[in-house]
């Protein structure tokens, strides 16, 4: 088989099954599992894949930086931002993670909810400057760019010195098996400071996440309250998550 004819099959494989396993591959198509590593580095390269132990999953669409992931699903993010601002009590504590779906979440948020939002992104911040009865809390510490977010030591360390209701949580890659991961390895360690920090925190995911992954794990799906999308809930992957015990919450 040819590299370009290897290359399809691999593709296929990620579209149709949401993963690929290079033993398997390699005994189907009669070819060492270097050769099929290999297939998977270059592809992994081209942003295509992600690269884990023994294959690959998808790779997220929501790696690429702040400016272009708003243009990527904006009805999809409010409807699960519209979801998950209907979470936020009366009187409670927030803490609201970064990044675009986030930032739908303070749009959404009712105007005369009384609230506190504590957040790690400037972003955030000044989309709720006039929101007439939420108090904010901005935890500083180094800006991270592409996600317009603080993290680094100084900000997780000031993450642990809040509490809160609820967190919700952005992630860019949402599996079965990867679990909720991003990108960056700050970023993550930020995100589990946040989660640690409220009672209850649930992940907010519009359709194209389901099923893909990012390089860093933020959290394993015990330690989440549950998960909130728009993506179809006979989705195999959303199929799976509930089989695992995960709340699922259908946006729209």
């Amino acid at each position: 088989m040819l590299a370009a004819e290897r290359r399809d099959h691999l593709l296929g494989l990620l579209a149709r099954e949401g993963k690929v396993v290079a033993k398997e591959v390699s005994a189907q198509l009669g070819i060492s599992e270097d050769s099929v590593r290999r297939d998977l580095r270059d592809l992994a390269a081209e942003g295509l894949c992600q690269r884990v132990y023994g294959g690959a999953l998808p790779a997220s669409p929501a790696v690429v930086d702040y400016a272009a992931r708003q243009s990527v699903a904006p009805d999809g993010k409010r409807k699960v931002a519209a979801a998950a601002a209907a979470l936020v009590r009366p009187g409670s504590t927030l803490i609201l993670d970064g990044g675009t779906t986030a930032l739908a979440v303070a749009h959404a948020l009712p105007r005369d909810l009384v609230c506190t939002v504590i957040t790690h992104s400037p972003t955030i911040a000044a989309a709720l400057l006039d929101h007439p009865q939420a108090e904010l809390f901005l935890i500083g510490g180094r800006v991270f760019k592409h996600s317009a977010v603080t993290c680094g030591a100084a900000a997780v360390e000031a993450a642990q010195n809040v509490s809160a209701d609820l967190c919700l949580l952005g992630v860019t890659g949402v599996h079965p098996e990867a679990g909720l991961t991003t990108a960056d390895a700050d970023e993550a360690a930020m995100k589990r400071a946040l989660a640690a920090r409220a009672a209850d925190t649930y992940i907010l995911a519009s359709s194209e996440k389901i099923g893909t992954a990012s390089r860093f794990r933020v959290l394993p799906w015990k330690k989440v309250s549950g998960l909130i999308t728009d993506a179809d809930p006979h989705d195999t992957v959303v199929e799976q998550l509930r089989a695992r015990g995960v709340e699922i919450l259908a946006a729209g």
